[in-house]
């Protein structure tokens, strides 16, 4: 019986809680910590890390979620499911606070179980600390230093995934391209440091106009791009106009006079990335050419007539059946 935990409440626990703790912890023989250490070692990938730890501690006690709180933002393990309690723990090494790791039940923990949790992430937090780390350094390499956004190597990578998924799973998807209109004369006129507060503003508008799912980057310059996930023209139109209507709403973008020009392309079955992105770069120059702070869809004659598809940004109405939130 040595390698036996049995995790309750205290005894002043009331019988309400109690009923909890009977569904909460589960008796169990004691955690294979070499395995778990064996595991935990062989990946860098966040989710995956909280996929092996919740594995191997889930026999001892019940939650529905693991989520890690960290300065990457919010990871969760798969299939995390909300609940109405949400149990913190602080996660150290050698004095660097990591993040925390958030259990979510329908009950508070008990001292017992949260005692012999933090046990338990002794044996976690070196392997997290390896994969914060890497993915910091990832991260540093994929974006642009003065917007935040995903670069233009970044923007590759997503391409191809995207492609892939689209030729082999049917999950389309668009790319539209922006460019900034009059933004060369901000530079001139102002100097690169309004330029670049230009830019800034720029950005949080793109991230203000679209959903979670969607990935924004930046090329260069005043160039832009969105991976729009969905393959609807409306969907493409309500989101141009909506970074447009928010672009005329800036009072920076405002005082400089700078507009947006916006061309997309839907992905189809047979692109390859160079396909795509000249199908969405040719409507781009065609908002450009055709007076600027105009979206543009490249032709798709086998989904929408051509003349619904070209529309001026002034006088295009959002369509009704826009997916988009």
């Amino acid at each position: 019986m040595d390698n036996v935990h049995i995790l309750t409440y205290g005894h002043n626990a009331t019988t309400h809680d109690a009923t909890k703790a009977a569904h909460l912890f589960r008796p169990a023989l004691a955690l294979n910590v070499t395995a778990l250490t064996q595991e935990l070692q062989r990946s860098l990938e966040l989710v995956t890390l909280l996929d092996i730890f919740a594995e191997y501690v889930r026999p001892h006690f019940h939650f529905s979620g693991l989520q890690l709180h960290s300065s990457l933002g919010v990871n969760e393990m798969t299939n995390s499911q909300a609940n109405t309690v949400a149990n913190r723990f602080d996660i150290e090494v050698e004095g660097e606070h990591l993040g925390q790791l958030v259990y979510l039940s329908d009950s508070r923990f008990a001292p017992t179980l949260q005692a012999q949790i933090k046990k338990w992430h002794q044996i976690l937090a070196y392997p997290l600390r390896n994969a914060l780390t890497y993915n910091r350094v990832l991260r540093l390499a994929t974006r642009d230093p003065l917007t935040g956004l995903n670069n233009r190597s970044d923007f590759n990578v997503h391409m191809e995934k995207k492609l892939e998924l689209c030729r082999r799973q049917h999950r389309h998807f668009s790319l539209m391209l922006l460019d900034l209109d009059n933004f060369k004369q901000v530079n001139d006129s102002h100097g690169h440091q309004v330029g670049d507060q230009t830019l800034q503003e720029f950005a949080a508008i793109l991230r203000q106009s679209v959903r979670t799912t969607d990935c924004i980057f930046r090329f260069g310059g005043d160039e832009f791009a969105i991976l729009v996930d969905d393959d609807n023209y409306a969907t493409n139109t309500v989101v141009a106009k909506r970074i447009q209507t928010a672009v005329a709403n800036s009072e920076l973008m405002s005082r400089y006079g700078v507009s947006c020009s916006i061309g997309f392309a839907l992905a189809q079955a047979k692109d390859v990335n160079m396909s795509l992105f000249e199908r969405a770069d040719k409507a781009l120059y065609q908002a450009k050419f055709s007076g600027r702070n105009t979206y543009r869809g490249a032709p798709d004659l086998s989904a929408v007539p051509l003349t619904s598809i070209n529309a001026h940004s002034d006088n295009q109405k959002p369509q009704k059946n826009a997916k988009i939130s």
